[in-house]
């Protein structure tokens, strides 16, 4: 966060906005694209995107990489949205498919899924692998956005 407001990328169309401290960023729009910057969901994106909003955004952002064929991730999937429905705008969901965006997972020795990592200023500064259920899930969070 700056002294000017939050940077925020739009999970829409990429663009990255300013919103003003005295806003509420829950009624906050984008400038580009006019749809709402929170949509209190996760977010699926491709290697730029991910790129864009780990480096842009004035917000944590935790990013669960999963796959279709993977069972623990579709079980843990619920957990995760629910878990973005109530902490947006505070912080950012995204979804990386692993099998789609090899070079991302590869980056950050992806080697089992699902795996969640939380970024803060472009760095990662939490990693879990394996399903969690919702109090494992916000737990997790909870001790990971404290850091």
């Amino acid at each position: 966060m700056s002294d000017d407001g939050t940077h925020i990328v739009c999970p829409h169309c990429g663009a990255v906005n300013r919103i003003a401290a005295e806003r509420d960023p829950r009624e906050a729009k984008c400038g580009r694209c006019k749809r709402k910057l929170f949509d209190g969901a996760p977010v699926n994106v491709d290697a730029a995107a991910f790129d864009r909003h780990v480096l842009r955004n004035d917000i944590p952002v935790v990013v669960d990489f999963w796959a279709d064929w993977c069972g623990p991730c579709h079980a843990m999937a619920p957990a995760y949205a629910r878990a973005a429905a109530e902490m947006e705008p505070h912080v950012r969901f995204l979804k990386v498919d692993t099998e789609a965006e090899r070079a991302v997972s590869a980056r950050f020795g992806i080697q089992s899924i699902p795996t969640l990592i939380v970024f803060r200023n472009g760095r990662a500064i939490a990693q879990q692998a394996g399903a969690m259920n919702d109090a494992q899930l916000r737990g997790w969070l909870s001790r990971s956005l404290m850091a």
